[in-house]
């Protein structure tokens, strides 16, 4: 995991060879994946010399929930270390975000990071309409249909890859640290993989990583989602700065859609 642990992941999630459609794509995209009760949760597991060690969890889930007289998706992300692998890097993290449930914009956002030595805590409120980011620490210009870290992982659930082709890629921009990032997803085919969890069909892409104090930059992680409407993360595989971190889907409640994609 790392303080940008959950651009993880999909994470975001994720320009010269694009689909038909471009990045504007990603203004106002119809939320067909996600739930209100769903709740995602993954064993994380470390490896430093081949062998894989059970070093942490996270969960992800989704609330309806009421922010400025709207409805919102409130999803949150938490990421820790198992108490007994804490020697190895402590992580402690929780991210929270207000989504508009008709455009999956972010409306708010927080972000409370414990990394070892590292303390983080960041409070966001975006207005897209005036295209600023009222954030802990100031107001800050933001673009078009910008998401941040967590919002990321929802919007890009969405995604249609039906038309397409290995290498195709699709940009959007996340505000965080009090700056926007562009970053984009490489769609890399489909792939049937089998986890403790079961056998699924699959979705397999590289998101291009903003380098922080754990992960690596650049397109170092692959990650495995669902080949049907849910397009839930079941696995996701990454190298960091020592070592190498593997996420598993565990358990999942409340799915909008049946899991057409598991085969047991």
């Amino acid at each position: 995991m790392g303080n940008k642990f959950l651009v993880l992941y999909f994470v975001c999630l994720f320009f010269t060879n694009r689909l038909q459609s471009g990045p504007e794509n990603f203004c106002g995209i119809q939320n067909k994946s996600t739930f209100s009760g769903e709740r995602l949760h993954y064993q994380v597991f470390y490896s430093l010399a081949g062998i894989y060690v059970n070093a942490g969890e996270a969960v992800f889930t989704n609330q309806l929930d009421t922010l400025q007289q709207k409805p919102v998706y409130h999803v949150s992300g938490i990421g820790r270390t198992h108490k007994n692998y804490e020697w190895i890097y402590k992580v402690n993290d929780v991210y929270d975000s207000y989504l508009d449930t008709s455009t999956m914009l972010p409306l708010k956002f927080k972000r409370n990071v414990r990394e070892s030595g590292t303390r983080i805590y960041n409070h966001i409120l975006f207005n897209h309409g005036t295209h600023t980011a009222v954030s802990t620490n100031g107001v800050f210009k933001i673009p078009d249909c910008v998401q941040d870290v967590l919002s990321s992982i929802y919007y890009a659930r969405n995604l249609d890859f039906s038309h397409a082709k290995n290498g195709d890629l699709f940009p959007f921009q996340i505000f965080l640290d009090d700056q926007v990032f562009p970053v984009y997803i490489r769609y890399m085919g489909k792939k049937l993989i089998t986890t403790k969890f079961g056998t699924f069909r699959t979705i397999q892409f590289k998101p291009k990583l903003i380098q922080g104090t754990l992960f690596k930059g650049g397109e170092q992680m692959t990650v495995y989602v669902t080949d049907d409407e849910n397009k839930i993360p079941v696995l996701i595989e990454t190298p960091i700065l020592v070592g190498t971190i593997k996420v598993e889907l565990d358990k999942v409640n409340t799915m909008r859609h049946t899991f057409n994609g598991k085969f047991n």
